[in-house]
């Protein structure tokens, strides 16, 4: 067995060489995995085209930039049947068609409890009150004033491929894993405004805890650890070097790195330092995962170490035919940064160790990519991650082994596409 099959030694790498090679190969005007043989004239070369022929457009033509429309199938999208009204629904991000890390917020996913609400910054006020010295009141234009962070996070929805706990349900990676969006955020930390307030009303902080409130009409409401409170979140006014979007919290969200996404609460608007958790609906009825023996388990907060290949994938055919490959996907953790990413092509029988863009970041995006050389036969992809704790990505049956089949968050078991040899892709189970 080589060291790639025992994924302990790195990726083949399709040479440039091969490359050419593959092409060279090809019979005049022959379309290969690698490109047209040059003997063959292309118009689109030797023929001035339209583009070239006439003024483009000035600078003002578009005052906000917007995707060129040759892309607008790079979009979010709902599933219809999953909810009653998209009001309190989710639709999710287009992760297949996407590289890097960074998600555009124009593409990042959405998911609400009463609809995205129109607040001015104007408007805007956040209060801090509860077991704190002096409670306070903020409006946006005070919250610009105090020192500010940059961070880069993910924000996973708990929910996120919980429909394939019975079985493979949706068939692609946006559909199954794009509940989760990665961005730049700007802010305050939560503990600067918390120290602004004194906490010395609050006595020995080891048993406190923050109840977060947004205010839109569900008034949608979740208890922190003040452990937590004190140590990452950031209360964010900009995203990607922007102003929040609307649905996503605008002008204020929390961000809690690393935990599920119903914790970050947009349109934030008071923090209630408390001797105990208010339990919440949102933490209690939902967000809890049911066992076999109907039994929930409580404060399941962290995103636990995952990973999906996003090409080839439902959504993302192999359309060139045989020859290079570039296998790639996302890997993340909320307990740390990923450190390793293997992909298997016989679903999970060898694994060869992926190249992972950049070193992993904590609580951020990972992206990885697999540079191999595809012959025309069946595979059946699947990535592996793991982290800076040790932790390894579990299969779906460890994870059932443990918790059974009546869950709805925190599936974060191994995925599998089955690769067809004409390049098509579906979701299947492989326990």
């Amino acid at each position: 067995m080589s060291e790639n099959e025992t994924g302990n030694g790195s990726s083949a790498h399709p040479s440039r060489r091969a490359f050419l090679r593959g092409a060279a190969a090809a019979g005049a005007g022959a379309l290969t995995a690698t490109g047209a043989n040059a003997a063959t004239p292309d118009p689109l070369i030797t023929e001035v085209q339209p583009w070239a022929q006439a003024f483009g457009e000035g600078v003002d033509e578009t005052p906000y930039g917007m995707p060129i429309k040759f892309e607008d199938d790079v979009v979010r999208r709902n599933v219809e049947w999953l909810t009653a009204d998209t009001v309190s629904s989710i639709n999710f991000t287009p992760i297949h068609a996407l590289d890097g890390t960074i998600t555009p917020q124009g593409c990042a996913f959405e998911r609400h409890h009463s609809g995205a609400i129109e607040l001015r910054k104007e408007d805007y006020r956040l209060m801090i009150n509860g077991l704190v010295d002096t409670p306070l009141v903020f409006t946006y234009a005070d919250l610009e004033r105090f020192p500010r962070e940059n961070h880069v996070y993910f924000c996973e929805c708990a929910a996120n491929t919980g429909m394939e706990w019975a079985g493979a349900q949706l068939n692609g990676a946006q559909f199954t894993h794009g509940m989760i969006h990665n961005m730049e955020y700007t802010g305050v930390p939560l503990r600067t405004l918390l120290e602004e307030a004194g906490l010395d009303t609050a006595g020995d902080l080891k048993d406190k805890w923050v109840f977060v409130e947004g205010a839109d009409a569900s008034s949608n409401g979740r208890s922190i650890p003040m452990e937590k409170a004190l140590d990452d979140v950031l209360v964010a006014f900009k995203a990607n070097g922007e102003a929040l979007r609307k649905e996503h919290g605008y002008p204020v969200r929390l961000v809690v790195p690393g935990w599920e996404g119903n914790m970050w609460v947009k349109w934030i608007r008071r923090i209630e330092v408390t001797d105990q958790a208010i339990e919440s609906r949102e933490e209690t009825s939902k967000y809890t995962d049911v066992l076999d023996n109907g039994i929930a388990r409580k404060w399941t907060w962290a995103m636990d170490a995952k990973s999906v290949v996003t090409s080839p994938s439902p959504q993302a055919p192999i359309t060139h035919g045989k020859g290079p490959l570039v296998v790639t996907g996302l890997a993340w953790s909320g307990r740390g940064a990923i450190t390793r990413v293997d992909v298997s092509k016989d679903g999970g029988m060898t694994w060869e160790t992926a190249r992972l863009a950049k070193p992993g970041e904590k609580m951020a995006l990972t992206r990885f990519y697999l540079d191999t050389d595809w012959d025309g036969s069946e595979m059946m992809l699947q990535s592996r991650a793991m982290d800076d704790t040790g932790y390894v990505q579990p299969t779906k049956a460890q994870l059932r082994e443990v918790r059974g089949l009546n869950s709805i968050y925190h599936n974060n078991c191994i995925q599998t596409w089955l690769v067809r040899s004409n390049g098509e892709a579906e979701n299947v189970e492989v326990s």
